[in-house]
């Protein structure tokens, strides 16, 4: 097996994998010669060891990439047959520790998060390399592993044509405003609440989009032209993303810990619907975020939200400009080109210690 192959072993974290390797940059490792396949790493322990043969059979000596988490039954058999593969990468994007310890998420998706936070450290003995999509989460890594890189998000999506901002907005065609965040993202979508509620009861011309589904709060979900679509699965999202186009992003982010280790990928989610983005002024948006060219940073207080809202409402040239200034820039902070040379070193590396082994 050469050593530009490289296999994610995936515990159906699509998104991650997606995103920071297997939609960004493998077409292109693929074009100069790598072999790149998911595997799926199954939930039941008994097959983690009869598939595990068969993995090791047909992938002995190639790259692994994991991402988030793996099931133990799978840890276990890969703590057992390390030597058998070459690197190992461990790709992060959250926080989790601090995920499983912050009291402001839902309980169900905390435990969920515990569970992982477990094992994490053994996953990083396993891995010659942690991979954060953010400097303040490799920060966190780094105490913890002598190899820690950041690679943040490259753009996936294809930008779409901005004809939406051609029409003047009305109450038959109104003003698109949306937030696309998790449930995990609840706390940060309530702290803006009253600005979204003044702007629904005083104005015609906008319709809110929530894809929170059933975890909409009432307040919310109660007002006028608010839809609140249920989440979707990933696949089925970038579907949706792609001919869903929006006007205005809305992307609040409180400090906590768990959000301190966030990218900046809200920014490329808003500029794939065609939009300008509010953003929380703080990192990772003060890094991308150019207050009043491709997007607007406010503070954490309803009413400078519901002001920054109303400043793109009532200013649509303006507004078309800084989503069209957006898109730009999201074009090239999220280059997927850095994320085929980050991976094509990880390639090349190991063909360099195969050669001398």
């Amino acid at each position: 097996m050469q050593n530009n192959t490289f296999i994610v072993l995936s515990d159906s974290g699509l998104p991650t994998e997606d995103i920071y390797f297997l939609e960004s940059a493998a077409p292109a490792l693929r074009r100069q010669g790598a072999t790149i396949e998911r595997a799926v790493a199954s939930r039941s322990f008994g097959a983690a060891w009869r598939h595990g043969r068969s993995f090791l059979h047909q992938y002995a000596g190639a790259n692994l990439l994991l991402c988030r988490s793996l099931p133990l039954g799978w840890l276990r058999w890969l703590e057992r047959h390390r030597q058998a593969f070459g690197y190992i990468g461990y790709l992060i994007d959250d926080d989790i520790g601090a995920a499983a310890h912050d009291t402001t998420l839902p309980p169900a998706y905390r435990k969920r998060m515990a569970r992982v936070a477990k094992f994490q450290p053994r996953l990083m003995v396993l891995s010659n390399e942690v991979i954060a999509c953010s400097d303040v989460l490799a920060e966190r890594f780094r105490p913890h592993h002598p190899c820690v890189s950041v690679l943040t998000p490259p753009l996936i999506a294809t930008l779409p044509m901005k004809t939406h901002f051609e029409s003047s907005p009305s109450a038959s065609a109104p003003w698109r405003i949306g937030f696309h965040g998790t449930r995990a993202h609840l706390d940060d979508l309530l702290n803006i609440a009253p600005a979204l509620q003044a702007i629904q009861y005083t104005r015609d011309d906008t319709q809110l989009e929530l894809m929170l589904g059933k975890h909409t709060p009432s307040a919310l979900v109660e007002l006028p032209n608010v839809l609140a679509p249920g989440p979707l699965p990933w696949h089925a999202f970038r579907s949706y993303q792609a001919k869903c186009h929006l006007h205005i992003g809305l992307a609040p982010l409180l400090n906590t810990p768990f959000n301190q280790g966030k990218s900046f990928i809200k920014f490329l989610d808003i500029a794939a619907m065609g939009g300008v983005g509010v953003y929380s002024n703080r990192y990772p948006y003060t890094d991308v975020v150019n207050d009043g060219i491709n997007g607007l940073l406010v503070e954490d207080d309803p009413e400078a939200w519901q002001a920054a809202i109303e400043q793109l409402l009532n200013n649509p040239i303006a507004t078309a400009k800084m989503a069209h200034q957006a898109a730009k820039d999201a074009s090239e902070i999220g280059n997927p080109q850095r994320a085929i040379n980050f991976w094509q070193a990880r390639a090349n590396q190991s063909n360099v210690n195969e050669g001398a082994s």
